[in-house]
């Protein structure tokens, strides 16, 4: 699939592992959680443009580098709250823009109930954050949003995605990255991803 990368770093692998597990707790569950989104977003943000910045050592002025675009990171409430601070470490001066949308459990389709970005864009890059990509529809209406306020650069990071909303997602939008630790087999009847790791809110949250 065009423009869509799955990591093969041990160190996913090894915790997204982690994270399926039943046996995994909630406050283990977040931390994974947290390490992954630290990992997947040092790979989704590979191509980052930089300024030329010399600075002074202690011994000489040497070549510099320093991010040339302002970093908006949207989580998908609730589930990307989770991959926020992993983020924020990487890139502290990043902005969170926060996006809320739930999926009809009937028609599997995305309502929007949260919204407050101001009217011009502040960023011009942004990475939208949701643990699992399952039927596409949040990820579509996240990307119509953005697009509409006027960023420049868009990116999709995920944990883990099902080939179904892969799909919805590159055919509404061929031109969004989407980087992810893992695709899974399929979606089941209730639209949940198989075999997936279950409901991420919930098990972050401990609301299962």
């Amino acid at each position: 699939m065009n423009n869509v990368f799955v990591s093969n770093h041990p160190l996913i692998k090894h915790k997204l592992t982690l994270l399926r597990s039943t046996k995994t707790e909630h406050k283990k569950f977040r931390e994974l959680i947290r390490e992954l989104a630290m990992l997947l977003g040092y790979e989704a943000t590979a191509n980052l443009d930089l300024d030329d910045v010399p600075v002074q050592t202690p011994l000489a002025i040497t070549p510099g580098y320093r991010l040339h675009e302002e970093i908006g990171l949207v989580p998908i409430l609730r589930a990307g709250l989770g991959m926020v601070e992993g983020f924020h470490e990487m890139i502290p001066g990043a902005q969170v823009w926060h996006l809320g949308l739930y999926r009809d459990e009937k028609t599997l389709r995305p309502v929007s109930y949260y919204n407050k970005l101001p009217v011009e864009p502040t960023v011009q890059v942004c990475l939208i954050l949701d643990p699992m990509l399952a039927t596409g529809g949040s990820a579509v209406a996240a990307i119509d949003v953005l697009k509409e306020w006027g960023v420049k650069r868009i990116k999709f990071v995920g944990l883990i995605a099902a080939p179904e909303g892969l799909e919805v997602v590159q055919a509404a939008h061929p031109d969004i990255p989407i980087h992810l630790a893992a695709i899974d087999e399929h979606l089941n009847e209730h639209g949940f991803i198989v075999p997936g790791l279950g409901d991420a809110g919930d098990r972050q949250f401990g609301t299962a």
